[in-house]
């Protein structure tokens, strides 16, 4: 029977977030139950297993400057699951590699003259009279930096393939968080000066950690460990209610399946479900301002088609970015360059990513005609020759990525104080369950904390994780051997070195 010192805690969600709040509460011997919709833990950053193939959704990789999440996933997986992997990631732009990160003097040379010229050119013009707006939109702050025809080149297109939307609508504090502290002056100054004393961008790292078997490999354990630790884990089982009395919520209701439902009593409840879903669970029912933000916070859906090839057709880069507006792929992942574990002798597999919207013509579409479209455009990218394929398969993520559009910080905020009043030990945590694009390592941070909230009574603020933080700020280059896990989805940007 839980206790005042041992508080009965619903996790919702068996991603990141929840199965490092779940592994903490049970390993302080706090009763914890974990909800999952899914049939298979880690959310994003599961591994998707077909006829022996594995996927890593997104790409993950391992590096962090946090210390305590660097010590959790060693706790979990020991050494030997760990691989040392280089980073590489380059850009295709009309039938050329460009390095990525951006080296201003590779780029001009791949541009040629011409179009250097005017792009420098461009950026000049932006320097000497910038947008006035570029403190609110991510388009103008973008272009401040850069011009314009470095912006259409290397920015417009894969952002939009990205988030759907215009980039003049994003929000400016989208390159607060994402790359900030950038500009092309910077960069070609930095990139032509002597080594001593240069400096990088703290999420552009030359190697990175890796588990073997993919990063569903670490939720797999972590989810071993938090139920003979005494947890439980509940998989495809969805929490469809969230009960509140007297200003706190008492209990949740679960669903297993058709008419298998069940309530729950819990003293706390730690949510990485998407925050629109759990505000519009309530039960009784947020009032309708609040319900109004919950719906208009908007989510960029995913899938990725995966496609086995000869280990001929393979490269050395982890994905290559897509700028080429003739097709609809946005980014290819190659397996092989994260693991060979991943993939089998002679063969790679390259997993073409498609950034939707559920439910559009993409999502929609039949796996056999996805498979023969990605094949079709990996042939006219010529990354691949003609009847190079030998298998196909397609993986979808429903709101994969939290959208930042013009609105989404005043939502937030309305059901933030919202909850904070009306049901205070309700937590959201992690990406979707903030509604912030966190990476893994700060996701797990504001589960860490909030078990701290719970079991001490500690006061931490875990809205301001992951703001103003030193992830794109510099630091001395000699300081690269740690381990973030570093999406890539966000605009390739230049960086000071």
């Amino acid at each position: 029977m839980p206790t005042p010192e041992a508080p009965h805690t619903v996790v919702i969600g068996a991603g990141p977030a929840g199965l490092t709040a779940a592994y903490q509460l049970a390993g302080r011997g706090a009763p914890v139950t974990v909800f999952e919709a899914d049939d298979v833990v880690g959310g994003i950053s599961r591994t998707v297993v077909r006829d022996g193939w594995r996927f890593d959704i997104g790409g993950h990789r391992f590096f962090t400057k946090v210390a305590r999440v660097d010590a959790l996933w060693h706790e979990i997986l020991p050494g030997e699951d760990f691989l040392l992997r280089p980073r590489m990631s380059r850009i295709y732009y009309q039938g050329k590699l460009y390095d990525y990160p951006l080296k201003p003097l590779n780029a001009l040379r791949n541009l040629g003259p011409g179009e250097a010229g005017l792009a420098i050119g461009s950026y000049l013009r932006a320097r000497i009279r910038p947008p006035r707006d570029q403190d609110a939109n991510y388009e103008s702050w973008l272009v401040a930096r850069f011009g314009w025809r470095l912006y259409r080149t290397f920015f417009k297109t894969y952002t939009e393939k990205v988030w759907g939307i215009p980039v003049s609508q994003m929000p400016a504090d989208w390159a607060a968080q994402r790359v900030k502290n950038l500009s092309l002056a910077a960069a070609i100054l930095d990139a032509v000066r002597p080594g001593r004393g240069r400096k990088e961008i703290t999420s552009l790292i030359e190697e990175f950690h890796y588990p073997k078997y993919g990063p569903g490999m670490m939720w797999e354990e972590a989810a071993r460990r938090v139920e003979k630790m005494g947890g439980a884990l509940a998989m495809k089982t969805a929490v469809t209610a969230v009960h509140r009395e007297n200003g706190r919520a008492v209990a949740v209701t679960v669903t297993s399946g058709p008419g298998e439902q069940r309530r729950l009593a819990a003293d706390h409840v730690i949510s990485s479900m998407p925050l629109s879903t759990l505000v519009t669970s309530m039960d009784p029912p947020a009032p309708p301002a609040v319900l109004a933000a919950a719906r208009d916070l908007h989510y960029r859906d995913y899938l990725t088609v995966a496609l086995v090839v000869p280990g001929d057709f393979s490269f050395p880069d982890n994905w290559i970015y897509i700028h080429d507006p003739g097709v609809r792929v946005g980014r290819i992942q190659n397996y092989g360059s994260w693991s060979p574990f991943l993939v089998k002798e002679g063969r790679t597999c390259l997993g073409l990513e498609f950034f939707v919207f559920e439910g559009d013509d993409m999502w929609t579409k039949p796996d056999d005609q996805l498979i023969a479209q990605a094949t079709a455009e990996l042939e006219s990218l010529r990354l691949i020759r003609p009847g190079a394929v030998e298998a196909g398969y397609v993986v979808r993520v429903p709101k994969a990525y939290p959208t930042y559009d013009q609105h989404y910080r005043r939502n937030v905020e309305i059901m933030r104080k919202w909850l904070a009043e009306h049901a205070p030990n309700v937590h959201p945590v992690g990406r979707n369950g903030m509604h912030r694009y966190n990476n893994a390592d700060h996701s797990m941070l504001t589960a860490m904390l909030t078990v701290e909230n719970i079991l001490d009574g500690a006061k931490h603020d875990v809205w301001t994780v992951n703001v103003e933080q030193e992830y794109h700020e510099e630091r001395p280059a000699s300081r690269t051997s740690r381990m973030i896990t570093g999406t890539g989805r966000d605009a390739p940007v230049v960086p000071r070195g």
